[in-house]
């Protein structure tokens, strides 16, 4: 099968590689579409910290069930399927305590195991869901993501609840899915990005107000203008320094600040701004596997929007452009569709 491999950082190549066969409990699927993410194009541009290249890459997928390995019986063949970007042992301290999403002994795809960026890619069975026939099979990739995790974000860390006025500071395609399911929750929603066509679409998502930083001197000060004060949350989607800091600034006193974007740069934030605001600062990783039926049943009636995340699609044998579109901060998401011919 054709896959795109990492081989170094730096170096990822379409390669001919044997298809991988399903184990006890795994599916075999043919892969319909995986999304092209930022943690992809870390691991291109980085490699993989913790797995040793050659790897095939791609965490978003969404296919068919080509075949089952022994004992499963949740799927048969043929069978519409998504698959999550990690897979949870079950067993540690987290997953018995309900927060699987923060597995201890978690493999994700893409990284610990061959990704989606071939024709065929193995899964466990337990892990996967299946995908209604209402969700178009290609853009359905993108829950197992770019929505399940900002979901995740908005409900259980940043605990967005009716009236509340929440920043989102990056509308990418995390971000583009925060201000939706914020605005859902029934909070007043302020996108806050440099991309003025990325600010008006966040409109369409259910942003009620809009900041171009780049338009302002002081955008914190311009947050805090504009609410009286700052905003009962914010949370970052980007995973930049500045970005973080600017979060963190634009938050009211007894607000809070959930940070979804990954950086691997030191953050300094002044401490004694927490201690007497009593400002909460909290990460968020992922999605509990409880809460995906629910992403899956927002998107199947509608009350979610997934079409108009997907801004291109690609062949398999041209998903550099993907990630040069990346690069450039061009659009929200690139699908890459490993069974159409370039």
């Amino acid at each position: 099968m054709k896959a795109l491999l990492l081989e170094s950082p730096g170096k990822a190549q379409l390669r001919e590689v044997a298809p991988p066969e399903p184990g006890r409990g795994e599916i075999l699927v043919r892969v319909a579409a995986c999304g092209v993410c930022h943690t992809d194009l870390h691991y291109l541009d980085h490699g993989v910290p913790t797995f040793k290249s050659p790897v095939i890459l791609g965490h978003e997928v969404s296919g068919t069930v080509s075949r089952c390995g022994a004992e499963v019986e949740k799927f048969r063949e043929g069978d519409r399927v998504l698959l999550p970007a990690v897979f949870t042992c079950g067993a540690c301290r987290m997953c018995r305590t309900g927060r699987e999403n923060i597995c201890q002994q978690m493999k994700m795809l893409g990284n610990h195991l061959d990704g989606g960026f071939a024709e065929y890619v193995v899964a466990p069975a337990k892990d996967c869901f299946a995908l209604p026939a209402e969700i178009p099979l290609a853009e359905g990739c993108l829950i197992g993501d770019a929505l399940t995790t900002p979901y995740h974000a908005v409900k259980h860390r940043a605990r967005v609840q009716l009236g509340d006025v929440v920043a989102v500071v990056g509308c990418g395609g995390v971000g583009m899915n925060a201000v939706q399911f914020a605005a859902l929750a029934g909070a007043h929603v302020i996108a806050v990005d440099i991309d003025d066509h990325k600010l008006e679409l966040a409109r369409r998502f259910g942003a009620r107000d809009t900041l171009n930083v780049r338009a302002v001197e002081r955008p914190e000060k311009e947050l805090k203008k504009r609410t009286g004060g700052g905003v009962d949350i914010a949370l970052e989607a980007i995973g930049k320094p500045e970005t973080i800091r600017l979060a963190y600034d634009s938050v009211r006193v007894g607000g809070r600040l959930c940070v979804v974007g990954y950086s691997a740069e030191p953050v300094t934030l002044p401490f004694s701004k927490m201690m007497f605001y009593e400002l909460e600062v909290v990460g968020s990783l992922g999605c509990r596997p409880a809460d995906y039926p629910e992403v899956i049943e927002l998107v199947r009636s509608g009350r979610v929007a997934l079409g108009p995340l997907v801004t291109a699609r690609y062949p398999l044998e041209k998903i550099h452009e993907g990630f040069d579109a990346l690069r450039a901060g061009q659009g929200l998401r690139s699908i890459v569709l490993p069974g159409k011919a370039a």
